[in-house]
């Protein structure tokens, strides 16, 4: 049987892929346990200072399995907002305060709550052929898996309602120019660019790297004396660290700092 979710740690990258290609990587209840489970593994094991999420096959991931959601016409409707108390929300809040650096490159169409679950990301690539699409219309629903959240902030509320509003497929040098992700690259560069990213983040201070996740994510429901008040706390956390040291130490002797994430 196919594991849905394929992980391998190598150099301080973990790199999970979604391994669902014959569905496009949509979510099913299995897929989400094993995600989450990948997740906790990062969380817990210190050899661990990156995370790579792509995706299997041709696409990045299409969002729910709908073939699990067929109705009939007598069916009652189905609680969604559960599903998404369940599964989504829980990922996505995870993700965004895991105290390492995630890197996400969509190998292909990333649409739903697939495109999401990658704007969920701290840092996203993608395939040149590749896109997103905000695809809740095309069905009747709301965007979710942090959509609502993540669009505006990216790339503005006009482009946001435009995106939601016509779920048109937005192709990745698009999605570059305005700012949804950072960077778009060739088919067949894609992930060799995408590891040596996640390797290089992987010798960086990580313990500052996550705490620079914090402030970031932070700063959107906070004033600016709260946001300045936070960045002293965080300072002075990172200032007691050992990676802090090492840097100064590295510096003044001139040479390259060895950090450990420590």
């Amino acid at each position: 049987m196919t594991q849905p979710i394929l992980t391998h740690l190598d150099a301080g990258v973990l790199t999970i892929t979604l391994n669902r290609p014959d569905k496009l990587n949509s979510f099913n209840p299995e897929m989400h346990r094993l995600l989450r489970a990948a997740l906790d593994d990062a969380a817990r094991n210190p050899e661990i200072r990156c995370v790579l999420l792509t995706g299997a096959g041709r696409g990045f991931c299409a969002g729910q399995d709908l073939s699990e959601r067929e109705m009939k016409e007598s069916d009652k409707p189905r609680d969604l907002g559960a599903t998404i108390e369940q599964y989504y929300n829980p990922l996505v809040k995870f993700m965004q305060a895991l105290p390492l650096p995630i890197v996400c490159a969509v190998n292909g169409v990333a649409a739903g709550a697939g495109a999401n679950i990658a704007l969920a990301c701290d840092i996203v690539l993608a395939a040149r052929s590749a896109s997103f699409l905000q695809a809740f219309a095309k069905i009747g629903l709301v965007p979710d898996s942090g959509g609502t959240y993540f669009l505006p902030r990216l790339v503005g509320t006009g482009r946001a309602m435009a995106l939601a509003m016509l779920a048109e497929k937005l192709p990745a040098a698009d999605a570059e120019r305005m700012g949804l992700i950072w960077k778009a690259f060739d088919d067949d560069k894609l992930m060799a660019e995408a590891t040596a990213m996640c390797r290089h983040l992987a010798t960086q201070p990580t313990r500052a790297l996550g705490l620079m996740k914090q402030a970031i994510y932070a700063a959107g429901g906070n004033s600016l004396s709260a946001q300045l008040d936070l960045e002293r706390d965080l300072q002075r956390e990172a200032g007691g660290s050992p990676d802090y040291r090492e840097g100064v130490t590295a510096f003044l002797e001139k040479r390259k700092p060895v950090f450990t994430g420590r």
